[in-house]
């Protein structure tokens, strides 16, 4: 089936209050979906975000991010009160300042909290109870809170830190509301994502989202369950991921996450990993799963080296996991993101288990024809997308590419202009053979380098791309649909 979607993450979105979220102008954009005849919404993971305010460093594995809450969808329903006037102004609509928003928006849940906790408590107390994760991420939130920010591993109190009974009982106690407060949140969260997922499910629109690998080392994720993951004694870990130097870069990537017991795991009949993908299963259709090849095979890194020089490449747990995998959740849509170094056991784990690869246009014009990247390699079974969340635009990779690579696209792709550049990379996606296309909707809008979502190896300033307020207009959803019916992807 021939199919085609956008990638919009929703704090892209240009809702009130600073960040996108999920009230009216997501369901707004669920419409422009509908009307462009496209089938997926694909997001970035949609977790509390972390160092960076990147998405792929959450402190939980499972929570939703609370600034993702709409605060007009609560006021619309009774359960808070505010003037127009409290919301955040940003200083620019097209950046978030997620800071800003922070300041802003959680002082308003809390007062929802206090406005509507009690008259709720019976909901959030069942969805504590369907949720095995929720009271643990509550009580992690509650603690970090209590000492101040601090990493779990450097908590002073070393009960609490280690999660002893005694401890935890007397945690329990004396952060009560505070703890009623996280589960107040998660609850509004899963409740307005199940909405919007039912408003596009409705509109034959899949939700599409992306699940990191790895989970960050300060989460609720390592605290709750340490022997998951390689850590000492100490519960500081042992080795960490990241990938080796490569062309781009001579010390590689270091990315500083724990890496799992897979050996425990497997023993344990990768429990944990089927229940994070039950999570996952129900806020969405599909699920792209972040750096595959790391089940094939993962590159281990000396936890406090300086860079990934030292790294040595280890066997992933391969097919035992996704046997089980499938087993346990049938009908969740997978699609494996294999960029980067694919050797042998990546190509049969990912042959085995079915899911479709990716490709990514930007990728394939370096002049190598038996690039897998290059248009004339794709096959059926992959999603091709333009460029991905860790690329510039099209119109910036233009701007920026050398002569020939530039030259290149320009006769495969059957442009002229570099200003042509997005339309034509848009076209030659919904063209290919692949049978799912993504756009990222900085390139439907053809936009420049300052609407690129993330530079790898940075930390600052990204993240933080919005669009403008009617930019996704009648207009471009009708141009959509033309190509959407031309590229027979209706």
């Amino acid at each position: 089936m021939r199919r085609s979607g956008i990638l919009m993450h929703i704090t892209s979105l240009p809702s009130p209050g600073g960040v996108g979220d999920l009230g009216p102008e997501a369901y707004a954009f669920a419409d422009f979906l509908q009307r462009s005849g496209m089938k997926i919404w694909q997001v970035l993971p949609v977790g509390p975000t972390g160092y960076g305010e990147s998405p792929y460093q959450s402190p939980s594995a499972f929570a939703g991010n609370p600034l993702l809450i709409s605060l007009p969808l609560l006021r619309q329903e009774g359960l808070l009160s505010y003037e127009d006037g409290e919301l955040l102004v940003p200083r620019n609509p097209e950046k978030a300042d997620f800071e800003a928003v922070r300041k802003n928006k959680l002082p308003l849940l809390r007062r929802a909290f206090a406005q509507s906790g009690d008259r709720l408590a019976e909901q959030v107390d069942a969805f504590r109870r369907e949720n095995a994760w929720a009271e643990d991420y509550a009580l992690f939130a509650a603690v970090k809170e209590h000492f101040d920010g601090k990493m779990w591993s450097q908590w002073p109190d070393r009960g609490i830190r280690n999660r002893r009974f005694l401890a935890l009982r007397r945690y329990r106690r004396m952060l009560r509301e505070e703890i009623r407060f996280h589960l107040f949140c998660q609850y509004l969260f899963r409740k307005q994502w199940l909405a919007l997922k039912k408003y596009c499910n409705d509109r034959g629109i899949s939700l599409f989202g992306d699940m990191p690998i790895y989970v960050a080392e300060d989460s609720a994720d390592t605290w709750t369950n340490p022997k998951v993951f390689q850590l000492d004694r100490r519960r500081i870990p042992t080795r960490v991921a990241g990938v080796p130097p490569d062309y781009f870069s001579a010390d590689g990537q270091l990315w500083g996450n724990p890496l799992y017991r897979w050996d425990y795991l497997a023993k344990r009949n990768y429990s944990w990993w089927v229940d994070r993908m039950r999570g996952m299963a129900d806020l969405f259709d599909i699920v792209r799963i972040d750096h595959f090849i790391g089940f094939g095979h993962y590159f281990s890194i000396p936890h406090g080296a300086p860079n990934a020089r030292g790294g040595k490449w280890v066997d992933g747990p391969g097919i035992p996991l996704f046997r089980t995998l499938k087993e346990a959740v049938p009908n969740l849509e997978i699609i494996a993101e294999d960029l980067g170094e694919v050797n042998d056991q990546v190509r049969e784990l990912l042959a085995w288990t079915g899911y479709p690869g990716m490709k990514v246009l930007c990728f394939g014009f370096d002049g190598d024809e038996t690039n897998p990247h290059f248009p004339g390699n794709y096959t059926a079974n992959t999603a091709l997308y333009t460029g991905t969340h860790d690329n510039d635009t099209v119109l910036g990779w233009a701007k920026k590419a050398d002569k020939k690579a530039l030259d290149f696209a320009r006769k495969v792709l059957d442009f002229e202009e570099i200003e042509d550049a997005p339309e034509a990379f848009v076209r030659g996606v919904m063209s290919a053979v692949s049978e799912t296309a993504v756009l990222p909707m900085q390139d439907v809008l053809g936009l420049d380098s300052d609407a690129r979502m993330n530079l790898p190896g940075t930390v600052g300033g990204n993240w933080l791309w919005r669009m403008k307020p009617g930019a996704a207009s009648p207009e471009v959803a009708d141009r959509l649909r033309r190509l959407v019916e031309e590229t027979g992807r209706a």
